[in-house]
């Protein structure tokens, strides 16, 4: 898995091109985090097949901007879904040292990193 960044102009349109550009080239989108700030739109995607998915998008005229591996994990409900849970994560990775700089949810109740370490991250998790 990858997580890609893409930055688009803030206007109808553009985030549906970039489900169009994926979709005709069959690239699934496990996870997504998307935010809008001074004109633009800010999305992570986590793909399997980065390559594919680069490919489709730059096809389309959308830039891929970045490209990192995340940390992607399946989290038991009982540890994720109560308050303190991320708390408690974040504290033993900053703890570690481990700078997170992307969070978000995917498909499959899955948890993904971006992290500065995920070597040490894995670590402080515990995972």
């Amino acid at each position: 898995m990858k997580d890609l960044t893409i930055s688009l102009e803030d206007r109808p349109g553009t985030f549906a091109d970039l489900g169009e550009a994926l979709g005709k080239a069959g690239i699934n989108i496990e996870g997504m985090c998307a935010v809008t700030s001074e004109g633009r739109g800010i999305i992570h995607l986590l793909v399997a097949d980065a390559d594919g998915a680069r490919s489709a998008l730059e096809g389309a005229g959308i830039k891929v901007e970045g490209e990192a591996e995340p940390l992607v994990s399946d989290l038991p409900m009982d540890q994720v879904d109560r308050p303190g849970a991320v708390g408690a994560m974040a504290r033993a990775m900053a703890d570690a040292g481990v700078n997170v700089q992307v969070a978000y949810l995917a498909t499959k109740n899955r948890a993904v990193l971006v992290t500065s370490d995920n070597a040490k991250a894995r670590q402080a998790l515990g995972t």
